[in-house]
């Protein structure tokens, strides 16, 4: 049986402000959990303490997303130095090759 869905290309990934994002998101679990501390023993007597450690959690894996993120754009940067000194360099050998030699 045939899949009657079209095929389409994938869109290119969206590219943004993506540490920025992920400080955002790390500062918002760590202020839940904080605001949420002095209501513990409430949480507690109602069976949902683990609002509060899932707000602690969300802000440590927010530590690691911020290193992963840093990490990935300045490998992203490199990457393009790297490719524009490539480029650059394959520029000049072209020019160094058209010229005629001289004696």
């Amino acid at each position: 049986m045939a899949k009657w869905t079209p095929k389409h290309e994938a869109p290119e990934p969206l590219e943004g402000p993506i540490v920025p994002t992920i400080i955002g998101g790390t500062i918002l679990w760590l202020v839940l959990f904080v605001v949420q501390l002095p209501f513990y023993g409430w949480y507690e007597d109602h069976g949902h303490a683990w609002w509060v450690w899932t707000c602690l959690a969300g802000g440590g894996l927010g530590f690691i997303g911020i290193y992963y993120v840093r990490r990935r754009d300045a490998a992203i940067k490199r990457d393009a130095a790297r490719q524009a000194e490539a480029e650059s360099g394959e520029a000049e050998a072209g020019d160094v090759e058209a010229r005629p030699a001289t004696n």
